[in-house]
């Protein structure tokens, strides 16, 4: 599993918004330039995170973007699955029930349901919130003695 630039974007999109977050809408334009990611690319990422409901926007002078919940209430798994689809390592546990004819006799499959397992109990216990902590933590260990 290779999570896309797409993906990887999505995330530190969501996580800018959170930090800058004053209440206000937040310009594509001002994250383009704290992300090196352009307009045009970040609008297609957007396009996806508000019909998610994860952001809202506006239009006009004042309009942007901003986080449609508290961060505490995404987990990066939400963000990654709504711009990846599913994060199994293998396309047989995309299906609930498993729809592989070799299901019952795969002697590999136990090993993919433990990593599947494991990478989404990791993304689902991360949110948006402990990313930003960890964020403002790192900021605030720039000091000069």
């Amino acid at each position: 599993m290779k999570i896309s630039t797409k993906g990887r974007y999505a995330l530190r999109v969501m996580l800018d918004l959170a930090l800058h977050d004053t209440g206000e809408f937040i310009s594509l334009k001002d994250v383009s330039a704290r992300q090196g990611i352009t307009v045009k690319y970040l609008e297609q990422i957007m396009t996806v995170l508000t019909r998610a409901g994860y952001v809202r926007s506006q239009r006009g002078n004042n309009g942007g973007y901003r986080l449609a919940k508290d961060p505490a209430e995404y987990t990066a798994g939400d963000i990654l699955r709504v711009m990846e689809g599913s994060l199994a390592p293998v396309a047989c546990l995309e299906d609930v029930p498993n729809q592989c004819p070799r299901a019952e006799s795969c002697p590999t499959l136990p090993f993919w349901e433990g990593l599947a397992d494991v990478i989404n109990t990791y993304v689902d216990s991360v949110t948006l919130q402990n990313l930003k902590d960890q964020t403002t933590d790192m900021a605030g260990n720039d000091f000069i003695i």
